[in-house]
């Protein structure tokens, strides 16, 4: 199984995947723009409402898989948007940004305090960091992934599932004072309402459960179905079908002063 992301698999939930991202950009404050960064890019749908909010800027996707960003680079129009295949881990912007946007992409990054930190020190005077990721790892969806990938009833590599990859947002709020940012952090947790057989399992499959599967190979199959099995037991859909998936998010924007 291809360890890349799945552009069509990631966009099935596309409506819901959305919403955070217009909730973060209602609380950034930062209203003339001349570089806009989109860390994380993935299939450029959170890169399109960038350039609608600053429309004088030049806005720069960047992300390290080549079918998002082939996706992204198809669908992308006008001369303000660019994409970039890079590791934002290391990736530097040519020029001082207004704005960088993290749209649930750091709790995919190791140390990712550390991105935080190049980032805002980079900020152009009077710019914004504005950071979105997911705040359920605590919930049934990645507990059961994780007790069945610790089992030993499969090779899962030792640490590819994290049990805490994002801090709480006091510890957001601390980093980003700690920079000199002005810092505004919250955390939100909808209730998405989803159809169909296996929902919740169809949602996971095309974000925390890709690199398991990929790491699995011929294994893969009976791992998922295991895990299928323990979602329906978590998730039990109501009396018209649907399956309630509870999904934290938290958010966090600092400004830096100028």
């Amino acid at each position: 199984m291809s360890s890349d992301w799945d552009p069509a698999r990631y966009l099935s939930f596309a409506e819901e995947r959305s919403r955070p991202l217009s909730e973060l950009l209602a609380r950034v404050v930062t209203t003339q723009a001349r570089l806009v960064v989109d860390l994380g890019c993935g299939p450029g749908t959170s890169t399109m409402p960038l350039l609608e909010r600053w429309p004088a800027a030049r806005v720069v996707g960047v992300d390290s898989s080549p079918a998002m960003i082939a996706r992204a680079t198809g669908a992308a129009r006008g001369p303000r948007v660019s994409f970039v295949k890079a590791d934002i881990g290391d990736w530097e912007p040519e020029e001082a940004p207004d704005v960088v946007v993290a749209n649930a992409v750091l709790q995919w990054v190791p140390e990712h305090v550390s991105v935080i930190e190049r980032f805002a020190s980079v900020l152009a005077p009077g710019g914004s960091l504005a950071i979105q990721v997911p705040g359920n790892f605590g919930e049934p969806s990645h507990a059961l992934m994780r007790e069945l990938a610790a089992s030993g009833r499969w090779p899962v590599p030792p640490g590819l599932l994290r049990e805490s990859p994002v801090l709480d947002p006091g510890g957001y709020l601390s980093v980003l004072a700690g920079l000199g940012l002005d810092a505004d952090v919250w955390s939100t947790t909808y209730l998405h309402v989803l159809d169909g057989p296996d929902p919740v399992l169809e949602w996971v499959r095309g974000t925390a459960l890709r690199p398991v599967l990929a790491a699995l190979g011929d294994e893969a199959p009976s791992f998922e179905a295991a895990y299928a099995a323990a979602l329906r037991e978590a998730y039990p859909p109501d009396a018209a079908g649907r399956t309630v998936l509870a999904f934290r998010r938290i958010f966090a924007v600092g400004r830096r002063p100028g």
